[in-house]
């Protein structure tokens, strides 16, 4: 058996596939795991997301912000955004049995030594700790009042964990560090506006996964989110997302070696630009 690790897709669904072919998946056997990000800005969200529910529990996903904002349009909590690409799966006849599907996926996997996050780990997470943290979340997000969450989900503040925090503001504390997240402070604090290279971090943050005193540091957290930091293979930290929706190819990893498979974007004519 083999685990795949797979970048941001966002609706890119012939790369999915010709990547499938590619590492000649098998999912009587092997495992894909989908760092999030499944829908939005590219052609094919809703072949995406039929294609990976049809895979059952040979595929896990965890959940990215466009992930969230697809479910949050789809239940009247926000608008659709300018780019948006989610008509299609917002008009389709299976659609309440894709966002229910949708909404049961999780925000953080772990199995031994790896983690599965759409964006990151707050430094003074551990690892048992972040996966609680998560729990939390998903609850409400399978639950009856999970409109509601979607409604107080979005916001910038507070941007700092608090062990005391409660409520809405617990809740997108959590969410914003899962599916969010590029940089912070050595104490955790996030800024969410940043989304270029690293080179052009602002003074005071770094990228999550290079504050030295961590307390995820035990495991290997794979992750997507931030199309401009590339592909990033480090002991401690794989990041996947390689801009297909941009121009760039779509990656996967395979766990037990580290071997790196890549598709090329399908379409001349996207847009080269972050």
């Amino acid at each position: 058996m083999a685990i795949y690790a797979v970048g941001d897709i966002q609706g890119c669904h012939t790369e999915l596939v010709r990547l499938l072919e590619k590492i000649r998946f098998d999912p009587a056997h092997d495992k894909l795991w989908l760092v999030g990000d499944l829908v939005n800005r590219g052609p094919d969200s809703l072949q995406v997301l039929r294609l990976v529910k049809s895979m059952g529990e040979s595929a896990i996903t965890v959940l990215g912000n466009h992930d969230l904002h697809l479910l949050a349009v789809a239940c009247g909590k926000s608008r659709l955004h300018r780019g948006d690409t989610l008509d299609e799966i917002l008009r389709a006849p299976d659609r309440e049995e894709l966002l229910t599907w949708l909404r049961n996926q999780r925000l953080l996997h772990t199995d031994g030594a790896h983690v599965l996050v759409h964006a990151g780990l707050l430094p003074g997470w551990t690892v048992a700790q972040a996966a609680s943290l998560a729990r939390e979340v998903e609850a409400v997000l399978t639950g009856d009042d999970y409109a509601d969450f979607l409604e107080h989900m979005y916001g910038n503040q507070p941007d700092t964990w608090n062990d005391d925090l409660t409520g809405y503001k617990r809740l997108r504390v959590i969410t914003n560090a899962l599916t969010r997240m590029r940089i912070c402070t050595e104490r955790g604090k996030m800024e969410f506006e940043f989304k270029a290279e690293q080179q052009h971090i602002p003074a005071g943050y770094r990228p999550w996964f290079d504050i030295p005193t961590r307390e995820s540091l035990n495991a290997t957290v794979i992750f997507g989110h931030w199309s401009a930091l590339g592909l990033m293979v480090k002991e401690k930290a794989i990041a996947l997302d390689t801009g297909c929706l941009w121009g760039g190819p779509l990656t996967a990893i395979r766990l037990e070696d580290r071997e790196v498979i890549q598709v090329a974007c399908a379409d001349s004519a996207v847009m080269k630009h972050w």
